[in-house]
């Protein structure tokens, strides 16, 4: 069987990004993905290689790993537009009817900076900050698109704008913090969770963020300023090179967790004076699990070998089947 070497196979858009019209409510399933033993995926961030997977194309609940795409929403909307991510913004009156997480307490009419509501929305699993941040950057959308309407449906098409041009087929986001219990019910699989991270983690500013064990958060209330100390939910940040990315856990989803990770780069000489630096990491995505962060480390303890044994073999390639895929479906 005719083989590739992986690096022919790697090309990827230079950006997603760009403002769309779409219709949030359209071709979403309407019933949730039936419930059973997990799905994962490990794959090679740089080559795209699989190193393992099991039904990782099966369409299901991702709850807050659903923010990994909120939060690459964000930054690259506040890069095309020189958004200061210091910038303070208000909590919207739709944070009253939420559930879920809210480490920072917040209420409608705080105020948060934009870099605050990202770290506890990352790092914290912060819903009501998701949807602060999808308020005030669907309004700047609706603004720029000449589109009135419901700021968060206009942010959530950006969302799945952003899930498609990284070849997600398999996914529709319905909001912006990944709850559920709400029709219709958003969905997605290991594989494109993994097609997400891989862009996510191409971003140093996001990597920065999932990275960091707890943060001092600021938000003001009624004009007084109060401090928050918000703690990193992955419990395996730190272990085995293991950087990020970001939990998930409703009881419709299970247990979901993303981890990246990562271990000494390798140095070849070329020649006299030119060296290759070739860095290694590996993400990892694991859906509808009991036991979540002692898979994910199994998974990473296996998922190694099998990348060292492929690439001391010359990173061969028999198929396009063997590689994630990341370019968006063909028109």
């Amino acid at each position: 069987m005719k083989r590739l070497l992986a690096g022919g196979l790697l090309g990827r858009l230079p950006g997603w990004f760009f403002f769309c019209v779409v219709c949030a409510s359209c071709a979403v399933m309407q019933t949730a993905p039936s419930q059973g033993e997990e799905s994962y995926i490990v794959v090679d961030f740089h080559s795209k290689k699989i190193l393992s997977q099991k039904d990782s194309a099966r369409k299901r609940q991702v709850a807050s790993l659903s923010k990994v795409a909120t939060a690459m929403v964000v930054l690259d909307w506040a890069d095309l537009t020189k958004t200061d991510l210091g910038t303070w913004i208000q909590v919207p009156v739709s944070v009253a009817q939420m559930g879920g997480a809210n480490p920072l307490s917040l209420v409608p009419g705080d105020e948060i900076k934009i870099r605050d509501a990202l770290y506890s929305a990352i790092i914290g699993s912060d819903n009501a900050s998701a949807q602060t941040l999808a308020t005030h950057v669907g309004s700047s959308f609706a603004q720029r698109q000449g589109r009135p309407g419901d700021p968060v449906e206009v942010f959530v098409a950006q969302m799945n704008a952003l899930a498609k041009t990284n070849g997600c087929i398999s996914t529709r986001f319905t909001n912006p913090h990944g709850l559920d219990h709400l029709r219709p019910v958003p969905y997605s699989t290991a594989a494109d969770m993994a097609r997400l991270t891989i862009y996510a983690m191409s971003k140093a500013s996001f990597r920065y963020y999932c990275s960091q064990p707890e943060r001092k958060l600021s938000i003001r209330r009624a004009g007084q300023e109060q401090r928050f100390l918000v703690k990193n939910t992955n419990k395996l940040l730190g272990i085995e090179g293991i950087d990020g990315v970001k939990t998930g856990m409703t009881s419709k989803a299970g247990q979901c967790l993303i981890t990246s990770s990562t271990k000494r780069a390798s140095v070849i000489d070329l020649d006299e004076e030119r060296k290759m630096i070739i860095p290694h990491r590996l993400v990892c995505v694991v859906l509808g699990s009991s036991n979540r962060f002692d898979q994910s480390l199994a998974l990473l303890r296996g998922g190694w070998p099998a990348y060292d044994a492929w690439y001391a073999a010359g990173r061969p390639v028999a198929t396009a089947e063997e590689l994630l895929s990341t370019q968006p479906p063909a028109q």
